[in-house]
């Protein structure tokens, strides 16, 4: 018809069918990696708990004795020196202190009183109270004096040869299987830090939040 303008062509693609792609999982048979061959069914809790801590201990005897040394070079008329904290005190140290969340008392110093109504006598035991509170005091993770720029940009500084052994260490014993999932948790931490999160609709309202990884098998 006269006077009427041509209307434009519009082109379409033809609808493609979506195809869900599943990459195919590579990787070693799930279970306990090589690194951890001697490790049986037959294994004590104990052999699978050194398998894991055993080079953390060995962290904190060497820093804990460190910063010891460090206070004593700095202190002109201090108290008189005590003998280097040992690995077997240290677990004896880290044994307690467990304990302690099943036997719950009101102040720190309770756990070894003699009054017949509180007394427990494992804690008496197995260390001094003395030397737990020397070990307490100068409990450390890291040397103070090492320089870098993980003191200004690390927040967990202090904390991090720790993490990094465990992280190390939960990898390499053990060959996680193809079902994962990522989740989070709050650690219930009423302290001082900079990334304390408050969240009023958990039950744990003052804590860290951590991000987990979790294999169907149960190895978080």
């Amino acid at each position: 018809m006269t006077g009427q303008q041509p209307q434009p062509s519009q082109w379409t693609l033809a609808p493609k069918p979506r195809r869900r792609v599943v990459q195919t999982f590579t990787g070693a048979p799930n279970g306990i990696s090589s690194e951890a061959a001697h490790t049986t069914p037959e294994s004590t809790p104990l052999t699978v708990l050194l398998l894991f801590f055993a080079e953390i201990v060995t962290l904190l005897v060497v820093e804990t004795n460190r910063y010891y040394h460090q206070f004593l070079d700095n202190c002109e008329d201090g108290p008189s020196p005590q003998r280097d904290v040992t690995e077997a005190e240290m677990f004896a140290f880290l044994a307690l202190t467990l304990q302690m969340g099943h036997t719950v008392q009101e102040r720190l110093e309770d756990y070894w009183t003699k009054m017949e109504q509180l007394c427990t006598p494992f804690y008496g035991q197995t260390m001094a109270r003395a030397r737990y509170f020397h070990i307490l005091r100068f409990l450390h993770f890291t040397d103070n004096n090492r320089n870098g720029d993980d003191r200004t940009d690390d927040r967990l500084w202090k904390m991090r040869d720790l993490f990094e052994i465990i992280m190390t260490n939960f990898s390499k014993f053990y060959n996680s299987s193809q079902h994962l999932a990522v989740d989070e948790v709050i650690v219930k931490f009423k302290g001082r830090v900079l990334f304390k999160q408050y969240i009023p609709k958990k039950r744990k309202r003052f804590g860290i939040k951590m991000f987990k990884l979790c294999d169907s098998t149960g190895y978080t």
